[in-house]
C-alpha cells in the first residue's frame, strides 16, 4: 500500500523530528512557498527518510520528519537555507513552536483490507 499521507520508513531504529507549531494570524505571505521549498530541500539531504504533516484551521500544525541518525538531523538543522527560513518563521509566521527529537525503536503498521 502506498499513501502520500504516510512516510515510508525502514525497520527501526531511526529518528523522528517532531515540529509542533502555531501559526500567527495573517501569516500567509510566502509561507506555502517556503514550506514547499523546505520539504523539497529536506528530501535531498543525506539520511532523510520522509515526513508526515497536518495543520488545522486554527493554525496549529505538526510535522514529523524521519531521519537515519542524529548527525543527519544536525546537518539539516544547520543547513544555511533551512536556518534562513527558520529565522523568517520566527519573525513572520509562528507565535510558537516546539521541536522534539526522538529515537524510534518500534513501529507498527495496520490498514484496512480493500473490500472484494
Amino acid at each position: 500500500m502506498t499513501d502520500k499521507t504516510f512516510a515510508i520508513t525502514p525497520e527501526p531504529p531511526y529518528y523522528a523530528v517532531i515540529f509542533t507549531s502555531q501559526r500567527n494570524v495573517g501569516d500567509a505571505e510566502g509561507y506555502a512557498e517556503a514550506a514547499e521549498a523546505m520539504s523539497a530541500l529536506a528530501a535531498q539531504q543525506p539520511g532523510y527518510l520522509g515526513a508526515e504533516s497536518v495543520r488545522g484551521d486554527d493554525g496549529a500544525g505538526i510535522t514529523i520528519s524521519y531521519w537515519r541518525n542524529e548527525n543527519d538531523i544536525l546537518s539539516w538543522k544547520h543547513h544555511a537555507e533551512h536556518a534562513a527560513i527558520r529565522n523568517r518563521g520566527r519573525r513572520d509566521w509562528y507565535t510558537r513552536y516546539i521541536t522534539r527529537v526522538a529515537k524510534v525503536e518500534r513501529a507498527y503498521d495496520w490498514f484496512a483490507k480493500s473490500s472484494p
